[in-house]
């Protein structure tokens, strides 16, 4: 990934924080059938490996864990905010007409190294972790006890867990750092007419607060 240095983000804590906000990666493998990508919801271990550990898993019928190695090299790409950037955001357009439209967004990507797990103890207890996590803010959590235990046993079954010891984290943030101050507050307010909020206060804190 092409990351120039206003838009480079390689804090730990910051790409961790963003790959648990948004667990929904894209796997990208490459295996006998050549590339492949794969969106899993992963969960993060930060503080397991030099740079944290990505669990997942993936349906029995899905041939990414048949083609893949333990070992073999694999990409995950984590997504946050994104936003298009309209040049009429900006007060200095309208001075100088010498702005374009651009696309704001954040992304980490994990660099790692595969172990597959094709045991019901190992899928059992993250399907747990992931329950647990995905459902805490529900009313009424639901638990692998709700269903059936057959069911469930036959559930399990179906899947094998994926564990990525990540060996790399690049991180892009780009928020308008190569923008003048007015320039991004003028862009984030027109993110909220739009009513995107997320990217709004992203850019608003990095010119801001500087984080």
């Amino acid at each position: 990934m092409y990351v120039p240095e206003s838009f480079n983000e390689s804090r730990p804590q910051v790409l961790h924080e963003l790959i648990m906000q948004n667990p929904l990666g894209v796997l990208v493998s490459h295996g006998e059938g050549g590339l492949d990508a794969n969106h899993l919801p992963f969960h993060l271990k930060p503080a397991e490996g030099a740079h944290g550990v990505l669990q997942a898993h993936v349906s029995r019928a899905n041939p990414v864990w048949r083609e893949l190695n333990n070992g073999d090299e694999v990409l995950v790409v984590f997504r946050g905010a994104e936003a298009y950037i309209s040049p009429n955001w900006y007060p200095s357009k309208h001075e100088t007409h010498q702005q374009v439209p651009t696309w704001n967004y954040q992304v980490v990507h994990a660099h790692g190294r595969v172990t597959l797990h094709d045991d019901e103890r190992y899928v059992r207890g993250l399907v747990a972790l992931l329950t647990r996590t995905h459902e805490a803010s529900q009313p009424q959590p639901w638990k692998m006890t709700d269903a059936p235990k057959d069911y469930m046993s036959d559930m399990l079954k179906a899947i094998v867990g994926v564990e990525i010891e990540i060996t790399r984290l690049v991180g892009k943030f780009k928020l308008g750092q190569n923008k003048a101050a007015r320039d991004i507050h003028g862009a984030a307010q027109g993110l909220l007419t739009v009513g995107n909020a997320a990217m709004s206060d992203a850019m608003l804190k990095k010119v801001d607060v500087g984080i």
